[in-house]
């Protein structure tokens, strides 16, 4: 399974920026894909999982400003970020599994795109 993301870049404060992952290869064996963002130097942070019936949990953090979602026709998740704040600065990385693992070890990784927040 390889992911490939994108969509990162510079947004302002109050702004909104859409992520995409892009799953391929043998992907029947993921029923779990999340968002996960990290400031270097910093702890790695899940924010956002959506899972095989469409169900989705958010971090604290980005509840009810971030967005996830799924199109099965495309194999895609995306991450509708809204009303950034600088906090909100990272390198998000997508990342795909089983729903049991997802969490804390996900099995397939995507590159980081990064996501730069000005005031």
């Amino acid at each position: 399974v390889q992911l490939q993301a994108s969509g990162g870049g510079l947004a302002q404060a109050g702004g909104s920026l859409r992520l995409s992952c892009a799953a391929s290869g043998t992907i029947f064996s993921i029923n779990a894909m999340t968002w996960f963002r990290q400031v270097p130097g910093n702890k790695r942070e899940l924010i956002a999982r959506i899972f095989g019936d469409s169900s989705t949990s958010y971090a604290e953090s980005v509840k009810g400003r971030f967005i996830i979602s799924r199109d099965n026709a495309k194999n895609t998740i995306d991450l509708q970020l809204n009303n950034l704040k600088r906090e909100d600065t990272a390198i998000y990385y997508c990342a795909a599994g089983s729903a049991t693992t997802i969490t804390k070890n996900p099995q397939y990784w995507g590159q980081g795109t990064q996501v730069t927040v000005s005031s």
